[in-house]
């Protein structure tokens, strides 16, 4: 059986993924997957409605991530 890109992600990092998890995900350095979330574009607005703030430290929804992975809306 084929696992989804939802099921990849929750058997890699859970429910919610840090901004390490996410550049890892985008291949991306962390510093500059700062950089594109603090810009004006449809990629910075996907990733920002999936956000999730604890305390000081920032999450991603894993359930969201996979969508905009997968094309989909957020």
């Amino acid at each position: 059986m084929m696992k989804t890109t939802l099921d990849f992600l929750h058997d890699k990092y859970g429910p919610l993924m840090s901004m390490e998890a996410l550049a890892l995900t985008f291949d991306r350095s962390k510093e500059g997957l700062r950089v594109s979330l603090n810009t004006k574009s449809d990629f910075a607005d996907a990733i920002n409605a999936a956000k999730r703030k604890c305390g000081r430290r920032v999450y991603f929804k894993s359930t969201d991530i996979a969508k905009i992975i997968d094309g989909g809306e957020v």
